[in-house]
């Protein structure tokens, strides 16, 4: 039992380790690009970015969307919700720390009652009994959190298997990591930690089957499009739909 503790804490700190080294490898990134011209898109490793992003492509066509396309074959609509529902109420505490650390006192309260609420009475977060009540769902992280506080996005980066990102939201994911209450919770078992892990990925990838369709049907050039709806969905998430102030510029500069 003792080795075996011994071993987990080991593992947490390699993990951890090696997520500061990302960061400081992307901090440097950052450092070297903060500047570009007004209207551009800065994406200056963009052969980097497409051969990842044909990389991803290509894990999620012989991997993601048949488990997704099955998990919706299989699973009746009504689950797929609870599940989609159970999972978002567990990311309710980091969304509220991250609305209070942006000094949204009124987001963060109503966030803090959603999950009391959703865990309470409705079985753990599979019902969403909070949205009935009018108390809003919100989408706050780590990287909206130094957008509000002025840092700049830097380059567009595409990570392996986690897609589309910036230097700014990479760094920002090692704090997102330190929030996730499946991935850091002492009291799961590795295999059940990684299979909570999996459920939210087909769940999350499930909802995306439609969209992805009618991507692949409409898109061009669907490296271009992606990077830009990526952009422009954080900067609207970053400033809540307002136009940047000037002293803080773009985030997808």
């Amino acid at each position: 039992m003792r080795t075996s503790i011994e071993s987990s804490g080991v593992r947490h700190r390699a993990r951890t380790w090696l997520c500061w080294a990302t960061a400081a490898a992307a901090l440097s990134l950052a450092t070297a690009c903060a500047t570009v011209p007004a209207g551009a898109v800065n994406d200056p490793y963009e052969g980097f970015n497409r051969s990842m992003f044909s990389i991803n492509e290509g894990l999620d066509k012989v991997l993601l969307k048949p488990a997704a396309t099955v998990y919706r074959a299989v699973t009746p609509s009504f689950v797929r919700t609870a599940v989609g529902n159970f999972f978002a109420n567990l990311a309710e505490p980091w969304v509220a720390v991250n609305a209070a650390l942006q000094l949204k006192g009124q987001a963060a309260v109503e966030t803090v009652v959603r999950f009391g609420v959703n865990t309470v009475f409705g079985l753990g977060g599979v019902l969403d009994i909070a949205s009935e009540l009018n108390l809003e769902r919100r989408n706050e992280d780590f990287g909206q959190t130094l957008g509000f506080w002025g840092a700049n996005s830097g380059p567009y980066l595409v990570f392996p298997f986690f897609g589309s990102s910036t230097v700014r939201d990479g760094l920002a994911l090692v704090v997102d990591y330190q929030g996730d209450p499946v991935t850091v919770n002492p009291n799961l078992t590795s295999n059940e930690r990684t299979g909570l892990s999996v459920l939210r990925l087909v769940s999350f990838r499930e909802s995306l089957l439609r969209a992805g369709e009618l991507l692949d049907e409409a898109a061009l050039d669907k490296y271009t499009f992606t990077r830009d709806v990526y952009l422009q969905r954080r900067q609207a998430l970053v400033f809540d739909g307002q136009e940047p102030p000037e002293d803080k510029g773009s985030p997808a500069k």
